[in-house]
């Protein structure tokens, strides 16, 4: 892990928002790294700049300044249709309310991220039949979202994150909506993907999820005030 390439680099990132005159600093200068096949979790209290931090790793915002590098490359002044370009093809995201699509079936809500990307039908097939069968969920392709637990629509979500084979995972509160067992499947989930080799990044209220991660790193004011490595780090050095 110490040797593995950085997969995130801010250097210096802020955000601001303006409303009726008034300056919001949402981020106020995060320097962060997050290697390849590392797995992340950032906590902090509400309005701490959290899900700001998410939405520019995740490339649906811009920075106000600093520097933004995804992979080799500095996208933080990239227009949004560079920036949809890159998030389809590199990044899957788990939200704590599913975001399904109740019109759609199991099969059709995991299958549509490669609709976007142009895989052919038989590939199509092919992955989501692959996906649902890691996730057990093959008996549930035909059923709408509706007619699943909690539990079942987030292994559908996160079938979704990564059937195009992303490599990163973005999971705001992934456990937030679940009881503690249901919860504690996912979070096996997502573990079992990062150690297949995929980077998560977790946003997360949870102490008992944010133990699943290699490193933690605490947010407050938009800063990060510090960071502490899990025993699942230290494993793997």
């Amino acid at each position: 892990m110490e040797n593995a390439k950085a997969l995130i680099k801010t250097v210096g990132l802020k955000k601001f928002y303006y409303t009726d005159e008034i300056e919001t600093t949402a981020l106020a200068g995060v320097n962060l790294e997050v290697k390849t096949g590392e797995f992340v979790a950032i906590m902090g209290p509400s309005g701490c700049g959290k899900s700001t931090l998410l939405n520019i790793v995740g490339l649906l915002d811009n920075p106000s300044e600093g520097e933004f590098h995804f992979t080799d490359l500095e996208i933080s002044s990239y227009s949004e249709r560079k920036r949809a370009e890159l998030r389809k093809a590199n990044i899957g995201f788990v939200f704590q309310s599913f975001n399904l699509i109740d019109e759609l079936t199991v099969y059709e809500n995991i299958e549509l991220p490669l609709i976007y990307l142009k895989y052919s039908s038989a590939e199509r097939k092919k992955r989501v039949e692959e996906v649902m069968e890691q996730m057990k969920i093959m008996h549930r392709r035909n059923h709408f979202p509706q007619q699943l637990s909690g539990g079942q629509q987030q292994r559908v979500a996160i079938s979704r994150a990564v059937v195009a084979k992303p490599k990163l995972i973005l999971a705001d509160e992934p456990t937030g909506n679940l009881d503690s067992a249901n919860g504690q499947e996912v979070m096996n989930l997502l573990t079992e993907l990062n150690e297949n080799g995929t980077t998560v990044v977790m946003v997360t209220h949870s102490p008992i999820d944010a133990e699943y991660a290699h490193r933690v790193i605490h947010l407050f004011d938009g800063q990060i005030v510090s960071e502490n490595k899990n025993a699942r780090d230290n494993a793997l050095v």
